[in-house]
């Protein structure tokens, strides 16, 4: 009788890495991607490009140790490292989230506000009791399945480059071939890319969603059942490289949708991704500007939640709570506790007149100081056969995993040189 697993249909393949990427393009990230953009035009537009290998290792890496071990990255760090260690990270990551979920509350606000007429805080509170609402009272089958679907909103970013006049040539070549001016603001727009690109919310989240279909199929962590491990690889491996792909190739198509409109008519300097909208509508025209707008809404949808989930995963974790989108919310008070107050702490920051711009800067700092030691770690952990067992990562997947900590390493260091 055959033991080998039943073929899983090619969407049900597709999971925590294709949301974990598409999140990545959150309305942070599009306001960031569309400065870049109308600043320099194509010439970063290869960064997507050459990032894209560095990302997939990383996040690849934290799903194994997910699905291997059968707990997140903050039960590994306490179980396995120095206590102040967990602390640090927790509180720094809690720092980060916190900041992004404003700044991204705060665009969904502004950029329906252009559509919509009414009063932008008012917006932003709808937007945050909406996602916490989803994310408490939805039952987790249902709720991934929505995050999901909410990735296709993506697509309107592919769809503003069809209808922009993009010189083909120049887009190829500046994507394929790097080039690079030693100054102050391209070195503070590489610092941006790759801290709004890999981002230790990332990290938790994926690993977090490896555990939570662990509970959805009712199947043990690999290392206890070590005979799924070739299957679940594979899916892991297909998952992440579709999820990060998916996430460049969008953030590779709002860069060269904004060097075609706003930097090809001497539109430079992008204050929020809710300009970035408006500034395409008598460039790129009105549906231009309506595909734009409704874009950043549909990622914040799929990234808020995300954003105030990674944060409840790394709390409970470092508490020993119970957790998980599989509870109800009566078994995890505690996990949806965080999870609220998180998004609240967003909004509030809408709140006490901190400038938008002001917030993305920082929570790309936080996080671009905060992943390498993180990555750091997470190598540790994933390569630690005390931990995970015959599963530690092959030689090949450590390669890029290191690489992609050097890397994050020299960009933290471009930053704090500059």
């Amino acid at each position: 009788m055959s033991t080998k697993p039943p073929r899983r249909a090619p969407l049900e393949v597709l999971g925590p890495g294709l949301v974990t990427g598409a999140a990545d393009d959150d309305p942070s990230g599009i306001g960031t991607y569309s400065q870049v953009g109308a600043q320099f035009g194509y010439g970063l537009a290869w960064t997507m490009f050459f990032g894209f290998p560095l990302l997939a290792s990383i996040q690849a890496i934290c799903a194994r140790i997910g699905a291997t071990t059968g707990k997140g990255i903050a039960q590994n760090l306490r179980q396995h490292y120095p206590p102040a260690v967990l602390r640090v990270v927790v509180l720094m990551l809690l720092v980060a989230n916190v900041i992004n979920l404003g700044a991204d509350l705060g665009a969904m606000g502004a950029v329906l506000a252009l559509m919509l007429p009414g009063p932008v805080l008012l917006f932003t509170v709808l937007f945050g009791v909406v996602s916490v609402a989803l994310e408490v009272f939805v039952s987790y089958a249902r709720y991934q399945q929505i995050l999901k679907w909410t990735t296709l909103s993506l697509f309107a970013y592919v769809a503003v480059v069809f209808v922009a006049d993009v010189p083909l040539a120049e887009a190829a070549r500046s994507t394929l071939v790097p080039s690079f001016t030693f100054d102050r603001e391209h070195a503070m727009a590489l610092v941006a890319i790759f801290g709004t690109t890999i981002s230790p919310y990332l990290f938790f989240w994926q690993a977090g969603q490896e555990v939570e279909e662990q509970h959805r199929r009712h199947i043990k962590p690999l290392h206890v059942s070590p005979r799924r491990a070739g299957a679940e690889l594979k899916r892991i491996r297909t998952d992440t490289l579709v999820g990060m792909g998916f996430s460049h190739l969008v953030a590779l198509f709002i860069i060269i949708a904004t060097a075609a409109t706003l930097h090809a008519h001497g539109v430079t300097d992008i204050a929020s991704p809710a300009e970035a909208a408006q500034a395409l509508r008598p460039i790129a025209g009105d549906f231009a500007f309506a595909l734009f707008a409704t874009g950043i809404i549909g990622t914040g949808l799929l990234a808020v939640p995300i954003l105030a989930g990674s944060a409840a995963y790394a709390v409970s974790e470092t508490f020993d709570w119970v957790e998980g989108l599989d509870r109800k919310p009566r078994e995890a008070k505690a996990f949806y506790g965080v999870i609220a107050l998180a998004t609240t702490g967003g909004v509030a920051l809408n709140f006490i007149g901190i400038d938008p711009m002001k917030a993305l800067y920082w929570a790309a700092v936080v996080n671009g100081l905060l992943a390498p030691p993180l990555m750091v770690v997470t190598m540790l952990i994933a390569r630690n056969r005390k931990v995970m067992g015959n599963l530690a990562i092959s030689s090949g997947l450590e390669f890029g995993g290191w690489l992609s900590t050097a890397v994050m390493f020299a960009v933290a260091g471009v930053f704090l040189l500059s």
